[in-house]
């Protein structure tokens, strides 16, 4: 028996950092695997379809809802976003692990379907930091406006997920991700199964004493 694969979520308010914090963690990990998401939005001109997202019109979304073959979808930003089914569960029954950047609506259907799961919420060390990354960004004033007025809602589920990674210094958060997910990987709660068959095993086993 080999052990099972673990799905970590990670969620922040836009801004936060989380996406270079996952990038960051992929670079360390070679049995993680970044879920490519579903999304109804318009594929922006740097991005390719199957390797950033599968990007699907509103009633191909809907159609995939029908058939259920989401484990979890959720508005954001007047935007779809789904994470496959079959993909998702027949890597975690092969023991590869997965994180998915999603929000908190996702977060909250995942848990309830998948016990394999370990959530992490990035904050950010204010709002006024979050504010001046959103403006680094580029973005235009009524996106930064709109995006921290969400940014208070999706904060206040912090209490929803199991580890808090405040994203002050990136280097310092990125050390505290990629500590977790190498402790998480040891953990009895999530990998009882197989630390049960080899302590079978060990138990069973004379030593070699003839």
């Amino acid at each position: 028996m080999k052990p099972q694969g673990v799905l970590y979520i990670v969620s922040a308010p836009s801004g936060a950092g989380k996406t270079s914090l996952i990038k960051a963690l992929l670079e360390s990990a070679p049995n993680l695997a970044m879920s490519v998401s579903h999304t109804t939005r318009a594929r922006r001109p740097y991005e390719k379809d199957g390797a950033d997202y599968h990007f699907v019109t509103e009633a191909e979304f809907r159609r995939l809802i029908e058939q259920d073959l989401f484990l979890e979808h959720a508005t954001v930003f007047d935007h779809r976003y789904g994470t496959s089914k079959e993909w998702a569960l027949e890597r975690l029954r092969a023991g590869g692990d997965i994180i998915l950047e999603i929000d908190w609506q996702g977060a909250r259907q995942i848990r309830r379907l998948v016990a394999n799961t370990v959530s992490v919420f990035i904050l950010p060390p204010s709002l006024a930091a979050l504010r001046q990354r959103l403006e680094a960004r580029g973005d235009a004033a009524a996106i930064v406006r709109r995006r921290m007025e969400e940014a208070r809602g999706e904060i206040e589920q912090y209490r929803e997920y199991d580890y808090l990674i405040v994203n002050e210094d990136f280097a310092v958060a990125r050390q505290q991700l990629v500590e977790l997910f190498r402790a998480t990987k040891r953990s009895y709660g999530l990998q009882g199964e197989y630390f049960d068959d080899l302590a079978r095993r060990l138990l069973h086993d004379d030593g070699g004493s003839g």
